[in-house]
């Protein structure tokens, strides 16, 4: 999951086959929860939303596959979650853990990391692995995907909803002049940037825009 406070949230699903990232198989999410702060109800819908498709279509060729193993980004609440999902559509026969991230705790000796740590179903203490196996490393890999392919597309949400509430706000700003303003500055900060007299030189601008726009940024 990735969201600041609640708004623009998304998820990601990342696909691993023999050890490799199967990009091709990836799949991103957006969010369609009214309450959507909750990292718990936001996790669950997002199972729902992945496995429902296998339970609607069967074995079609258009259902997605069933996985060997599910790994949610997270700690036991996380899991239970998932659980949930998957109990909800019948696929409590999908293998799930939660991988928390680690921690760094405050001591007497001054401050210890806590390493990951695995939570399966039915068992409240986490599965010890070994930090330098095989294993341990490829879980690793995994979250990592998960988080980066996550936070890209989040950021990739905010800064269309940046370019959308600002400049299609300014009186005069449609479609054609704003892919000509960012094709010449980028970005909305490229904009904000410039000077007047550099955003009326924009084709189709002129200078009572260009100070509305300056105005609004």
């Amino acid at each position: 999951m990735s969201h600041v406070q609640g708004t623009d949230v998304v998820s990601s699903m990342v696909v691993f086959e023999d050890g490799r990232p199967a990009k091709d198989q990836y799949r991103r999410f957006r969010a369609k929860l009214s309450d959507r702060n909750d990292d718990f109800a936001n996790m669950r819908d997002t199972i729902r939303r992945r496995f429902g498709r296998q339970a609607r279509e069967g074995d079609g060729k258009d259902a997605w596959p069933l996985p060997d193993l599910l790994v949610v980004d997270g700690g036991k609440g996380q899991l239970n979650a998932a659980r949930a999902a998957l109990s909800d559509l019948g696929l409590l026969q999908v293998p799930v853990v939660a991988l928390a991230k680690e921690k760094r705790l405050a001591s007497d000796n001054g401050t210890r990391v806590k390493p990951e740590e695995v939570f399966v179903p039915e068992r409240s203490d986490p599965v010890p692995l070994a930090a330098g196996s095989p294993g341990y490393h490829l879980l690793q890999r995994v979250r990592d995907e998960a988080h980066r392919f996550a936070v890209t597309y989040h950021q990739k949400v905010r800064s269309r909803r940046a370019v959308r509430s600002v400049l299609d706000d300014v009186e005069g700003v449609g479609p054609a002049r704003k892919r000509a303003l960012l094709r010449q500055f980028g970005s909305v900060r490229g904009i904000r940037e410039a000077s007047s007299e550099q955003v009326a030189a924009v084709a189709g601008v002129g200078k009572a825009l260009a100070e509305r726009i300056k105005a609004a940024l």
